[in-house]
Formats: structure tokens, sequence, C-alpha cells
């Protein structure tokens, strides 16, 4: 339906018009190259070019990350949704010539960060080690001192507390223990003992696990922890001017974004190359191109270069890739169907089949017209006032379009911001007004509201099997594509006459009809599902498997449904409650008050939640429900050759070497 037809390129040119030829593609953006499998033909190794591009655009893009953190560029919100910057012909080549001078500064900004890093990591070290001279401070010796000339010191800690007394008791009588510093889990410790009874002392206190200061400054803790003050310092100085010199150096941040797309192009430029094949004075290139851009790209490359051009149809047993272009209703939501899977050669694309569900129901759920219009408002502002990329203009077309539905849906059932107008109304001018519904509240008669639900949804399972009847009957299958089709709407049709009957009364000739239309779909399923079949009994009991299949599946099916009441009650509720806890005070002063307060936060967050629950349970009605009547997916999306920069578009043409 929606699927561009694809063909066959081959493209034969000389050898010396490679790059040019290349380089139009590529802003052409409309061939995908296959790479070359013809063993006559040479290929040439790219991967040392492709490395160095590589190379230098990681090396911008750390930079980029360093000026992004030091020196944030402030954004505002026209910004967030101004998309990527424009570049004329001559700009992009001026650019070019500065990428020397860029690539310095980038190293440049690298170079202060590493700085930065080191500095870091050294005061780090140095905070340890004040730390730990805090507990030494008292002490009054250089720690790595080591006795006199009659006397020996031992300067150290035992890992646990223990007072001087109780130390010099189990130490030679010419010993002197100072605690310096205790906790329970260490003691600190100056023992100094004359030079006899030194080493016996050392044996005692190395049996009582007493651990030495390994220091080999002769210094106090004092000045040791003074210098290491110093030190921090002089980094810290380090440090800002590192960072001094990144946030002068952030005037790059335009440069440094032209150089990454600049280097991303010039690195898949030369990964193309790498696919095409080479003779000595020409070169083949062989892809997929949309058959609606084919001839307007022969003509072009023809008229500016000696080449020759052939499309053909691609073969059955190809991996065609697939692109998809759909009407300006439907467009938006192929981001819906990709998030699936692309279709395969023998699906149609589901795109335009479920666009109109999907507002439909979208709409349903959220089902405020207040929130419907806030939607509608910001994303049409959105749209008209920036300049946005094509995925994004498509995902707020399609939040557009889903608010239009719920303004359809909340006016329908008299919800705008949940009962704010009866409210205001009742509370502040004393004047109770009666529903503004269109045609019912759901809060008051909710079976119709389920009713309706399940009345929608197999309208959308009926479609879904319809397309799938209609791609059988175009393979020619058309006696299977009946008898999967017939038995199915007849069966559905049946019973709902009947199902409705639980909740509502129904006409006794619907509900007649529906029995029999119910006795004919199960007869004709039972005949015919099994009709692959050779045996009797097999084709009896493949029928009676294939009734059992549908009457459980599609009442799962069916009963899916039902979200679209309990997601559509649970944003009026929520919404009714927040105007009642906004109007709980007597005082009408506060009570006004109050309410604006609550209005703008609870609306916000109700707006927030259910629009997410929304469209995620949209989705899955399109996956789960009507994507499994009919569409298989597994297809590959077209990947053409093109520009594909973050940061920068092309408003013209324009060349690089």
């Amino acid at each position: 339906m929606a699927k561009l037809k694809m063909k066959k390129i081959e493209l034969i040119a000389m050898l010396t018009d490679s790059k040019k030829i290349i380089e139009l593609l590529q802003r052409r953006g409309v061939v995908e190259i296959s790479r070359n499998d013809d063993e006559e033909l040479e290929n040439t190794n790219v991967a040392a070019v492709v490395g160095e591009f590589e190379k230098f655009r990681s090396t911008a893009a750390q930079a980029l990350e360093i000026i992004d953190t030091h020196a944030p560029e402030k954004v505002g919100l026209a910004d967030m949704f101004s998309g990527k910057t424009e570049v004329e012909k001559h700009e992009f080549g001026r650019e070019a010539m500065q990428m020397e001078k860029v690539m310095s500064a980038a190293n440049e900004i690298i170079r202060n960060q590493k700085s930065i890093d080191e500095a870091a990591a050294a005061e780090a070290q140095l905070e340890i080690k004040c730390d730990m001279l805090d507990s030494w401070l008292p002490l009054d010796v250089p720690l790595n001192f080591r006795g006199t000339a009659t006397t020996s010191a031992y300067i150290g800690t035992l890992p646990y507390q223990i007072s001087a007394e109780e130390l010099e008791a189990q130490l030679p009588g010419q010993c002197s223990v100072e605690v310096v510093s205790g906790s329970k889990e260490q003691t600190n410790l100056f023992i100094l003992c004359s030079k006899g009874v030194y080493d016996e002392a050392g044996d005692i206190l190395r049996k009582m696990t007493f651990a030495s200061l390994s220091e080999s400054v002769g210094k106090t803790p004092s000045e040791l922890l003074e210098g290491y003050k110093q030190e921090i310092q002089e980094l810290e100085k380090k440090s800002v001017a590192a960072r001094s010199d990144i946030e002068k150096l952030a005037e790059n941040r335009k440069q440094l974004r032209f150089v990454i797309d600049y280097l991303q192009m010039r690195k898949e430029k030369y990964d193309a190359l790498s696919g095409l094949g080479f003779t000595e004075t020409t070169f083949v290139l062989t892809g997929y191109i949309p058959e609606k851009y084919a001839e307007s790209l022969k003509k072009e490359i023809e008229a500016k270069y000696t080449a020759s051009i052939t499309f053909t149809d691609p073969s059955d047993d190809e991996d065609v890739p697939v692109l998809l272009e759909n009407s300006r209703f439907s467009a938006p939501v192929e981001g819906i169907t990709k998030m699936y899977a692309m279709p395969s050669k023998g699906d149609v694309d589901p795109t335009p089949v479920m666009s109109f569900f999907y507002y439909l129901f979208f709409g349903m759920m959220l089902s405020d017209a207040g929130y419907g219009l806030l939607m509608v408002i910001g994303t049409t502002i959105a749209l008209k006032k920036f300049k946005l990329e094509s995925s994004m203009k498509k995902t707020l077309t399609m939040f557009r379009n889903c608010g239009v539905s719920t303004v359809f849906w909340g006016a329908l059932f008299g919800s705008w911001f949940g009962d704010i107008v009866q409210v205001v109304s009742e509370q502040f001018f004393d004047k109770k007004i009666g529903s503004i519904a269109l045609w019912f509240e759901p809060l008051t008669d909710p079976v119709k509201l389920l009713l309706v639900s399940f009345g929608l949804g197999i309208l959308h399972l009926l479609l879904g099997v319809a397309v799938a009847f209609k791609m059988t009957w175009d393979t020619g299958k058309k006696l299977d594509a009946v008898f999967d089709a017939l038995p199915i709407y007849l069966i559905v049709i049946g019973v709902a006459p009947i199902g409705a009957g639980m909740f509502i009364s129904v006409p006794s000739l619907l509900t007649k009809t529906g029995l029999y239309m119910l006795i004919a779909g199960v007869a004709l399923l039972v005949l015919t599902a099994g009709r692959t079949s050779k045996s009797i009994f097999g084709k009896f009991f493949g029928g009676l498997y294939a009734l059992y299949n549908t009457a459980t599946g599609y009442l799962g099916d069916i009963l899916s449904y039902s979200r679209l009441l309990a997601l559509g009650l649970a944003t009026g509720s929520i919404a009714s409650v927040i105007n009642l806890i906004g109007t709980m005070p007597e005082n009408k002063i506060v009570k006004l008050i109050l309410l604006i307060v609550v209005f703008v936060v609870g609306h916000t967050a109700n707006l927030a939640i259910n629009l997410l629950g929304a469209y995620v349970h949209t989705d899955r009605l399109q996956f789960v429900e009507l994507f499994s009547k009919f569409y298989t997916g597994g297809g590959r999306e077209f990947a053409p050759l093109t520009v594909n920069t973050k940061y920068i578009k092309f408003k013209e043409e324009n060349t690089n070497d």
C-alpha cells in the first residue's frame, strides 16, 4: 500500500569521478549501496583512512563534551526544537579550511582536562594524607625520629585501645610511653627506650602487632600538614587555570560541532568507496533506489559525468530494503510501525490501515477536551515556530492529531479538565449546571462506554481480517481468502448482539439474526479450516481446533478493548478528584487560590501520566490485536548513503575533498 517500489541500480563511471559521484549520492540520499561481490573487480582498502577520520572525530567529540561540562551552553526552549544549524555552501568550505586550527584547540582542551584530572587525583591522595596526619598533630618531633645518642624511639600504632601505663607495664623498665591519640580502633604511640633495651622492647611490640610509621621526611606532623595544604592549594590553582583555559576555548564550540559532522561525512563517504568495484579506469556501484527517484538521478549523473546507469527489478531471493511513504494523515504514525517491525516482502504497510484507529483510540483513552486542547495548541505552535527535523516533526504531528481526537472524545463525554466548568459555576457563582456532554458521561453510564469500546474493537479486528483477506486474494488464492475471512466475520458479528444482550436490551430480530450468523460461521469454519489435511478426521478435528482458537483468541482480543473504558474513566475520575481537592476550603478567596495551585499542578501531572498510558496502550492495541491478524514484519529499513550529521544541515549542494 505505502511501500515504495525498489529498483536495483548499477552505475559504471570513470574512476577519476568516483569521489565526486559518491558525494553527489550522499547529498541526494536516495541510494543504498551494496558491497561489491564481483570477484573480477577489485576492492579498495580504506580502513586506514577511515581510522584516521574516526580518531580525529573522537578527539573533537571528546573536546566538545569537555566544553559542555565546564562551560555549558545556555539552551532555551526554542533551541531545543530548532533542529540542526543550516550551513551555506560557502560557509561549509570556509569552516573546512579551519579544521587544523580547530583540532589544535581540541587537543589543547583535552590537555587541560588531563591536567584537571591529574590534579584532582593528586589532591585526593594529599587529602588522605592530611586526614591521617590529624591524629598525629600533638606529636612535636619529626615522624622519622629514631632517637638520640643514648635512646631509640618507636613511632607507630597498635590496632586497639591501650593506655600509656598499661603498655609501660609490658615493656622493659627503661621505656617511656606517650599516647599521641587514641580511639577504640587504634592507639597512636611515641615510645622512647634506652639503647640497651631497644631490641627487647621491639620484640614485645611486634608480638602486640605494633605497626611503625614509614615516614622518610624529617618534619613534624604539623609541618607536613602545612606542606600538604600548600601542595593542595597549588593543585587547585592549576585546576582553576586549566578550567579558565577551557572556558576561553569554548568559543570553538560551533567549529567543533562542524568538525564532528564533517569527519562523519568523510568517514561515511570512504566507507561507501570501500563497497565499490574497481577496474584500472572505471568503478562499478550497485545498490537499491526507490523507483520514483531513479530517472531523475540518472539524468543528473549522466549530465555531469561520463557514466552508464541501469535499473532492474530485484529478484525474489534478494534482501530488498523497505522505504515507507504515506499520506499526511498516516505518515506521522510511521514511527509506530517501525517500532514494531518494518514490513517484509509479503506484507503491506500497516501504517495507513492503523492510523485512523490509532488517533481514535488515543483520544478515547485520554478523553479530556481540555487536555486535548493543550496538546493541539502546544504542538501547533512548535510545528509553526520551530525548524524541526523530519522525525521530530512527524512525532509532534502525531500528537497534534491525537490531541484533535482527544478534544472530540472529551467534548462527547463532557470532560473539560474534568468537571471544572460545573465546579467553578457551583462553587464561585452559586449556580448548578448539568452535564455539558454532547453524548453521555462515562462516569454515570460506564456500561455504554464499555459497549462502545467493544464495538470499536470489533471493527478494529475485522479491519485486520479484511487486510488479510485482500493479501491472500491478491496472491490468487481467492477461495482460501474467503474461507479464512468469512467465518470470522459471521462468528464475530453474530456474537456481538448476543453479547450486548447481557448488558442492554437488544431487539429480538438482531439477536436471532446474530444467532443464525454464529451458527453459519461455526459450521463454515469447522468444515473449511482443516481443508489442507488429507484425511477426513484431520479435516474435522482441524476445524474443531480452529473453532477453539477462534473462540478463545477473538474473545480475548475483544476483551482487551475494555482498556479504552478503563483509561478513559481513569483520566476523568482523577481530573474530578483534583478539582474536588481544590475546592475543599470554605472561604472563597482561599478556595480560589488553592484551586488555581491544585489545578495547575494536579492537571499537569494527570496529563503527563495518562498521556503516557494512552500512548502505551494504543500501541499495544495495534501491535497485539490488529497486527496479529495480517502482519508478519521482519523487513529491513532502507539505509541510503546520506549526509548523516548531528549538528548541521545544508541549504544547498556542497562538495568536499
